[in-house]
Protein backbone atom coordinates (compact mmCIF):
# COMPACT_ATOMS: atom_id res chain seq x y z
CA UNK A 1 0.00 0.00 0.00
CA UNK A 2 1.52 3.45 -1.32
CA UNK A 3 2.04 6.45 1.37
CA UNK A 4 -1.29 8.21 -0.08
CA UNK A 5 -3.02 5.39 0.12
CA UNK A 6 -2.95 4.74 3.73
CA UNK A 7 -3.31 8.86 4.14
CA UNK A 8 -6.67 8.13 2.15
CA UNK A 9 -7.45 5.36 3.88
CA UNK A 10 -6.55 6.48 7.31
CA UNK A 11 -8.57 10.09 6.14
CA UNK A 12 -12.06 7.82 6.44
CA UNK A 13 -10.80 6.39 9.26
CA UNK A 14 -10.35 9.25 11.51
CA UNK A 15 -12.47 9.45 10.37
CA UNK A 16 -11.34 9.17 4.01
CA UNK A 17 -11.61 12.67 2.99
CA UNK A 18 -13.57 15.28 1.68
CA UNK A 19 -16.64 19.32 1.35
CA UNK A 20 -18.91 21.82 1.19
CA UNK A 21 -18.68 24.26 -1.90
CA UNK A 22 -21.38 26.70 -0.95
CA UNK A 23 -20.25 29.41 1.83
CA UNK A 24 -21.13 28.92 5.56
CA UNK A 25 -21.90 31.35 7.68
CA UNK A 26 -22.58 29.52 11.53
CA UNK A 27 -19.58 30.27 13.88
CA UNK A 28 -18.17 26.63 15.23
CA UNK A 29 -17.55 25.99 19.10
CA UNK A 30 -14.30 24.13 18.91
CA UNK A 31 -15.11 21.88 21.82
CA UNK A 32 -18.05 20.64 19.95
CA UNK A 33 -15.90 20.13 16.42
CA UNK A 34 -13.36 18.05 18.18
CA UNK A 35 -16.07 16.21 20.33
CA UNK A 36 -17.44 15.10 16.37
CA UNK A 37 -14.39 13.62 15.40
CA UNK A 38 -13.25 12.16 18.72
CA UNK A 39 -17.15 10.58 18.93
CA UNK A 40 -16.54 9.31 15.16
CA UNK A 41 -13.28 8.00 15.60
CA UNK A 42 -13.87 6.22 18.83
CA UNK A 43 -16.44 4.14 16.96
CA UNK A 44 -14.71 3.73 14.08
CA UNK A 45 -11.44 2.56 15.59
CA UNK A 46 -14.16 -0.22 17.45
CA UNK A 47 -15.84 -1.07 14.11
CA UNK A 48 -12.17 -2.21 12.64
CA UNK A 49 -11.09 -4.15 15.54
CA UNK A 50 -14.33 -6.21 16.22
CA UNK A 51 -13.36 -9.26 14.63
CA UNK A 52 -16.26 -10.92 16.21
CA UNK A 53 -18.44 -9.12 13.05
CA UNK A 54 -18.60 -9.98 9.57
CA UNK A 55 -16.72 -7.63 7.05
CA UNK A 56 -20.23 -6.69 5.79
CA UNK A 57 -21.36 -6.00 8.90
CA UNK A 58 -19.00 -3.72 9.99
CA UNK A 59 -18.53 -2.46 6.63
CA UNK A 60 -22.50 -1.21 7.65
CA UNK A 61 -21.46 -0.03 10.80
CA UNK A 62 -19.11 2.27 9.36
CA UNK A 63 -20.86 3.26 6.65
CA UNK A 64 -23.35 4.42 9.26
CA UNK A 65 -20.25 6.57 10.82
CA UNK A 66 -19.14 8.09 7.80
CA UNK A 67 -22.42 9.17 6.56
CA UNK A 68 -23.03 11.28 9.76
CA UNK A 69 -20.21 12.70 10.23
CA UNK A 70 -19.25 13.75 6.61
CA UNK A 71 -20.69 15.89 4.58
CA UNK A 72 -20.83 13.86 1.67
CA UNK A 73 -22.65 15.15 -0.91
CA UNK A 74 -21.59 18.71 -0.68
CA UNK A 75 -18.35 17.42 -0.58
CA UNK A 76 -19.14 15.39 -3.88
CA UNK A 77 -20.69 18.66 -5.52
CA UNK A 78 -17.26 20.53 -4.84
CA UNK A 79 -14.96 18.21 -5.95
CA UNK A 80 -16.53 17.90 -9.51
CA UNK A 81 -17.08 21.37 -9.59
CA UNK A 82 -18.57 23.09 -13.18
CA UNK A 83 -18.89 19.51 -14.29
CA UNK A 84 -21.87 19.29 -11.94
CA UNK A 85 -23.56 21.69 -13.73
CA UNK A 86 -23.26 19.66 -17.10
CA UNK A 87 -23.86 16.81 -15.51
CA UNK A 88 -27.50 15.33 -16.59
CA UNK A 89 -29.67 14.16 -13.52
CA UNK A 90 -28.99 10.88 -13.40
CA UNK A 91 -25.33 11.40 -13.81
CA UNK A 92 -25.35 13.36 -10.53
CA UNK A 93 -27.53 11.01 -8.76
CA UNK A 94 -25.32 7.94 -10.22
CA UNK A 95 -22.06 10.00 -8.92
CA UNK A 96 -23.26 10.87 -5.30
CA UNK A 97 -24.35 7.54 -5.13
CA UNK A 98 -20.58 6.17 -6.29
CA UNK A 99 -19.06 8.46 -4.39
CA UNK A 100 -20.48 7.41 -1.04
CA UNK A 101 -19.60 4.09 -1.77
CA UNK A 102 -15.92 5.14 -2.61
CA UNK A 103 -15.34 6.51 0.53
CA UNK A 104 -16.78 3.98 2.42
CA UNK A 105 -15.08 0.72 0.79
CA UNK A 106 -11.79 2.56 1.22
CA UNK A 107 -11.92 1.72 4.37
CA UNK A 108 -13.84 -1.64 4.57
CA UNK A 109 -11.30 -2.72 1.97
CA UNK A 110 -8.53 -2.03 4.41
CA UNK A 111 -10.13 -3.84 7.65
CA UNK A 112 -7.21 -6.34 8.02
CA UNK A 113 -4.50 -3.68 7.79
CA UNK A 114 -6.12 -1.86 10.67
CA UNK A 115 -6.02 -4.21 13.22
CA UNK A 116 -4.54 -2.45 16.47
CA UNK A 117 -5.44 1.05 15.16
CA UNK A 118 -5.93 3.87 17.18
CA UNK A 119 -5.76 7.52 17.15
CA UNK A 120 -5.47 10.45 19.68
CA UNK A 121 -7.02 14.49 19.85
CA UNK A 122 -4.22 16.82 19.03
CA UNK A 123 -4.96 20.29 19.52
CA UNK A 124 -8.19 21.90 17.95
CA UNK A 125 -8.36 25.38 16.99
CA UNK A 126 -10.61 28.49 14.97
CA UNK A 127 -9.58 28.17 11.72
CA UNK A 128 -11.87 31.39 10.48
CA UNK A 129 -15.47 32.15 11.77
CA UNK A 130 -17.00 29.24 10.02
CA UNK A 131 -15.05 26.48 10.26
CA UNK A 132 -12.40 24.78 13.10
CA UNK A 133 -9.44 22.21 12.28
CA UNK A 134 -8.88 19.31 14.41
CA UNK A 135 -5.62 17.67 14.41
CA UNK A 136 -5.51 13.77 15.25
CA UNK A 137 -2.65 11.67 15.53
CA UNK A 138 -3.47 7.80 14.04
CA UNK A 139 -1.45 5.07 14.76
CA UNK A 140 -1.30 1.54 13.55
CA UNK A 141 0.98 -1.22 14.93
CA UNK A 142 4.68 -1.54 12.97
CA UNK A 143 3.92 1.34 11.10
CA UNK A 144 4.55 5.16 11.51
CA UNK A 145 1.97 7.64 12.89
CA UNK A 146 1.25 10.67 11.02
CA UNK A 147 -1.38 13.51 11.70
CA UNK A 148 -5.07 14.52 10.09
CA UNK A 149 -6.39 17.83 10.44
CA UNK A 150 -10.18 17.72 9.82
CA UNK A 151 -11.75 20.78 8.93
CA UNK A 152 -14.98 21.18 10.37
CA UNK A 153 -18.27 23.21 9.53
CA UNK A 154 -21.61 24.20 10.74
CA UNK A 155 -23.82 23.60 7.80
CA UNK A 156 -27.02 25.19 9.19
CA UNK A 157 -29.18 24.48 12.20
CA UNK A 158 -26.13 23.40 14.08
CA UNK A 159 -25.29 21.11 12.46
CA UNK A 160 -21.65 20.22 12.47
CA UNK A 161 -20.29 18.61 9.68
CA UNK A 162 -16.42 17.40 8.01
CA UNK A 163 -15.84 19.42 4.89
CA UNK A 164 -12.30 18.94 4.37
CA UNK A 165 -9.47 17.07 5.63
CA UNK A 166 -5.69 18.49 5.55
CA UNK A 167 -3.26 15.68 5.07
CA UNK A 168 0.73 16.74 5.49
CA UNK A 169 -0.53 20.03 4.57
CA UNK A 170 -2.20 19.20 1.17
CA UNK A 171 -6.42 19.62 0.60
CA UNK A 172 -7.96 15.54 0.04
CA UNK A 173 -10.87 17.44 -1.32
CA UNK A 174 -8.80 19.57 -4.02
CA UNK A 175 -6.54 17.17 -4.66
CA UNK A 176 -9.51 14.53 -5.89
CA UNK A 177 -11.15 17.28 -7.27
CA UNK A 178 -7.90 17.65 -9.74
CA UNK A 179 -7.82 13.90 -10.07
CA UNK A 180 -11.62 13.90 -11.40
CA UNK A 181 -11.18 16.92 -13.41
CA UNK A 182 -8.17 14.98 -15.58
CA UNK A 183 -10.55 12.08 -15.95
CA UNK A 184 -13.28 13.68 -17.62
CA UNK A 185 -10.93 16.28 -19.56
CA UNK A 186 -9.06 13.25 -21.02
CA UNK A 187 -12.26 11.90 -22.02
CA UNK A 188 -13.99 14.56 -24.03
CA UNK A 189 -15.63 16.57 -20.93
CA UNK A 190 -18.18 13.46 -20.46
CA UNK A 191 -19.19 13.02 -16.87
CA UNK A 192 -19.94 9.49 -18.35
CA UNK A 193 -16.36 8.81 -18.24
CA UNK A 194 -15.58 9.38 -14.41
CA UNK A 195 -18.65 7.18 -13.44
CA UNK A 196 -16.81 4.31 -15.43
CA UNK A 197 -13.49 5.45 -13.47
CA UNK A 198 -15.48 5.48 -10.10
CA UNK A 199 -16.97 2.29 -10.68
CA UNK A 200 -13.88 -0.05 -11.50
CA UNK A 201 -12.30 1.63 -8.45
CA UNK A 202 -14.90 0.37 -6.33
CA UNK A 203 -14.85 -3.76 -7.96
CA UNK A 204 -10.88 -3.03 -7.21
CA UNK A 205 -12.12 -2.18 -3.39
CA UNK A 206 -14.51 -4.44 -3.07
CA UNK A 207 -12.00 -7.45 -4.93
CA UNK A 208 -9.64 -6.70 -2.28
CA UNK A 209 -12.22 -6.78 0.63
CA UNK A 210 -13.07 -10.41 -0.49
CA UNK A 211 -16.51 -9.75 -1.34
Amino acid sequence: MTRRDLILAATVLALPALFRGTALAQTVDTARAASLIETAGQELVSALNNTGMSVAQRRERVAAVLRRTIDIEGTGRFILGRYWRTASPQEQQDYLRLFDEIIIRNLSARFGEYQGVRFTMGRSQQRTEEDVLVNTIVERPNSPSFSLDWRVADLGGGQLKVVDVIAEGTSLRLTTRSEYSSVIQRNGGQVGSLLTAMRQQIAQLAAREGR
